[in-house]
């Protein structure tokens, strides 16, 4: 897939937004989320994504997308990828969650705007303020401040 221009700004945005969620999803065992994505019980999941994300986000604002992948081998440490979608008010966010033993990422896959500026750095300010809105807790990273 071709990337999108400023998708990496946009991924430090859903980054710093989600960062306690990626917190919340990472006390379930990897073993579980091996079982259910090899099971394609993608239900549970997506269970486990809405339990993570209902202290910090308006319900429905993030959950699972599409599925997940789980690569574990004897040679490596498991690591975990879900399908994700972010959607406040006004932009839907399609990313990627990458978790490791040491490391969490973000790779934003498309990001569709209702209404879109000609200019990407309003685009990115709206996304922000987006974000904020639908946060139950209105106090944000300090990267999201700016």
């Amino acid at each position: 897939m071709n990337r999108q221009p400023h998708s990496s700004t946009r991924e430090k945005i859903v980054a710093d937004a989600i960062r306690e969620v990626v917190s919340e999803l990472r006390m379930v065992d990897v073993a579980d989320y091996i079982a259910f994505i090899r099971l394609e019980r993608f239900a549970n999941i997506a269970d486990i994504v809405d339990s993570a994300t209902e202290l910090y986000f308006m319900p429905g604002a993030l959950k699972l997308g599409h599925g997940g992948e789980a690569h574990a081998t004897w040679s490596s440490l498991p690591r975990i990828l879900l399908d994700l979608e972010l959607r406040p008010r006004g932009v839907t966010v399609y990313f990627t969650l990458t978790m490791t033993a040491r490391h969490a990422s973000v790779e934003v896959n498309y990001v569709a705007f209702d209404d879109p500026s000609d200019d990407p750095f309003e685009n990115d300010d709206f996304l922000k303020a987006a974000i904020r809105d639908v946060r139950i807790m209105k106090t944000e990273p300090a990267d999201m401040a700016k």
